[in-house]
């Protein structure tokens, strides 16, 4: 199955090739802090969204993009977080 976010950004031109692997890194690592295996999990999907929305608003640093996404969806529910 694919990665639910190169799903999401694989139609979007708002990203060049070396800028969708930062989102995917980001991504991967992400759900690696979060514990997140499953990529049927809706979680998952909501991760990917988050990602590209931040990409979107101009971060593109992979560190910052997991950081930001993991306290946005910390913020909304009761993600696990390893912290």
């Amino acid at each position: 199955m694919s990665v639910p976010i190169r799903l999401i950004i694989k139609n979007d031109h708002a990203f060049t090739p070396e800028e969708a692997d930062i989102l995917v890194a980001a991504f991967e690592e992400t759900l690696r802090e979060l514990q997140l295996v499953g990529r049927e999990d809706p979680l998952t999907l909501l991760v990917a969204e988050h990602i590209v929305q931040l990409a979107k608003d101009g971060e593109r640093d992979p560190n910052r993009l997991r950081e930001l996404a993991i306290v946005t969806l910390a913020g909304q529910s009761n993600v696990p977080t390893s912290k």
